[in-house]
């Protein structure tokens, strides 16, 4: 009986530590699994990193999951687009250009452009304050005297129309006054530095109190940021940037 009973002990006690064997080694796939998700800001997808990290653009943390379909080579490539934040980051200034910090606020714009097409104004004012956070970012000293004179004329303009979008979040006509002028301030640094990216020119004609405003968009498809869903596809293609 007493060698019945140690042989039932030893057997539950084999049994017991084999299940927790198993539940470390699952555990631990899970934390090594966990540590190398990766987790894209919600303002600025394109930056990626490990949940809780700070975006190199805006400063949010990093907390939307990036999809297992979407390849490394795809994250990679959608990296080496924020430039200016990866090398402000890691410390390699002379590897930026001015087209890159240029880059980095038409991406802001289009973002900002964007929540105003859907009528979100929090989301518009958030953006605002990224597009504010792009444009001081602009290291100037990699400018001529000409260059850095005619931007600082169009960042100081622009930056006060930024503001007055981010500091005005639940008033979407107010926002949308102040986004007309940005895009003129846009448009004048697209014609100054160039584009990395396609862009397209769009005019509204019943903009402005029906003087008519132009916006820059990243698709030839025409949503209007200055009325949003009373009059999504008012406007028309001016030009191909």
């Amino acid at each position: 009986m007493k060698t019945l009973f140690l042989t039932a002990f030893l057997a539950i006690t084999i049994v017991s530590c084999n299940n927790k064997a198993k539940e470390t080694e699952t555990n631990a796939t899970e934390t090594q699994a966990g540590s190398n998700e990766l987790f894209a800001c919600p303002m600025h997808p394109e930056v990626t990193g490990k949940k809780g990290e700070k975006c190199s653009k805006c400063g949010m943390e990093l907390t939307e999951p990036v999809t297992q379909t979407k390849s490394d080579k795809n994250v990679q490539e959608a990296n080496s687009t924020d430039k200016a934040a990866n090398v402000e980051m890691h410390g390699q200034d002379a590897q930026v250009t001015s087209s890159d910090y240029v880059n980095d606020i038409v991406i802001s714009y289009i973002n900002l452009k964007n929540k105003l097409v859907k009528d979100d104004s929090n989301g518009a004012a958030d953006k605002g304050k990224a597009l504010l956070v792009s444009f001081n970012n602009f290291d100037t000293k990699k400018l001529n005297a000409n260059q850095k004179k005619a931007y600082i004329d169009i960042a100081e303009d622009a930056k006060e129309q930024a503001e007055h979008i981010a500091e005005n979040a639940g008033k979407l006509d107010h926002q949308r006054e102040h986004y007309i002028l940005l895009s003129k301030d846009i448009n004048d640094l697209i014609k100054m530095f160039g584009s990395k990216m396609q862009l397209y020119q769009d005019y509204c004609p019943m903009a402005d109190d029906g003087k008519g405003a132009i916006w820059i968009s990243e698709t030839k498809e025409i949503k209007n940021p200055f009325y949003g869903s009373k009059m999504l596809t008012c406007g028309s293609l001016k030009k191909t940037l």
